[in-house]
């Protein structure tokens, strides 16, 4: 950043509610704050994958009541009349962010949700952990084109084709 603008966005925070990530536009010698808020209002209009779209979040407004919040952020819902139930993802719309607890409530196997029955993971359930398909963190077997290790030898009786 700049100087200048580094002591135009210093005297603004000093004297303007800067949320973080707000963006300081300055156009034709207008100044225009855009804080977060607008930004989330315009990403519901054209991003579907993360969090709610503007459509969800009337439908939502006017059809449903809220049922509770599990740890990761993630906000469940019920239709007020026909007892439908979807979630509001805290982040990426990623259906394996739902803990276990509210897995079952969400597929009707139990019509008390977890925020009603203080549910407690039982011991043999693990931490949710996100799906790295597409990063550096996915799963490369030994012998795929991404992984430098060669695969290991094939043991029993299969015998691998090669062509003579």
């Amino acid at each position: 950043m700049q100087a200048p603008y580094a002591a135009l966005r210093s005297r603004l925070a000093a004297t303007h509610v800067l949320q973080p990530g707000a963006v300081i536009v300055i156009h034709q010698g207008i100044l225009d704050v855009a804080n977060s808020g607008f930004k989330q209002f315009v990403f519901e209009i054209f991003g579907w994958w993360n969090k709610q779209t503007l459509s969800t979040r009337l439908f939502t407004a006017l059809r449903g009541e809220r049922v509770g919040e599990d740890e990761l952020g993630n906000v469940y819902y019920k239709g007020k009349k026909n007892g439908r139930r979807w979630v509001i993802y805290n982040g990426p719309a990623e259906a394996s962010a739902i803990p276990a607890g509210w897995h079952g409530w969400m597929h009707y196997r139990t019509d008390v949700p977890p925020s009603q029955s203080n549910y407690k993971p039982h011991g043999w359930e693990i931490a949710h952990k996100p799906n790295l398909t597409g990063t550096a963190g996915a799963y490369r077997p030994d012998g795929s084109i991404l992984n430098p290790q060669s695969r290991p030898r094939v043991t029993g009786d299969y015998d691998a084709w090669s062509p003579e």
